[in-house]
């Protein structure tokens, strides 16, 4: 069996797109499309799933270069860190972003209930 490359995550698992934008395999803005065209193997196959969840022991695989996943939770990089940070706020402001929709739906759909059963007593 050949000799991998080691990649040291310290948050497992992680998404594999951070995975490949963490590590250097790939720039930061062709992670997603890599795995998207099926350019990377996870276990010696294709793995499609931008957000497939890596873990250690998993071997990635891209352009003939195998890379072993190891868990180093005493390894954390700032560009690590500034990744997980960002992909947290943007998860955070879509959740509330879609919460409040229905919220402000089931407002203006009370108000017309409220103004018809005011409406039913001042005829009653």
């Amino acid at each position: 069996m050949s000799e991998h490359s080691i990649i040291d995550i310290c948050v497992e698992p992680i998404e594999l797109y951070k995975l490949l934008k963490i590590s250097n395999i790939v720039g930061g803005g062709e992670a997603k499309t890599m795995i998207s065209e099926g350019n990377i193997l996870v276990n010696n196959k294709v793995e499609v799933q931008k957000r497939k969840k890596i873990r250690k022991g998993d071997i990635i695989g891209y352009k003939g270069e195998t890379f072993e996943v190891a868990y180093n939770p005493s390894k954390k990089s700032a560009e690590f860190i500034s990744t997980v940070v960002s992909a947290t706020k943007n998860s955070k402001h879509k959740k509330r972003a879609k919460s409040k929709a229905p919220v402000n739906s089931l407002e203006s759909a009370k108000k017309p209930s409220a103004e018809r059963s005011k409406s039913k007593s001042a005829s009653v």
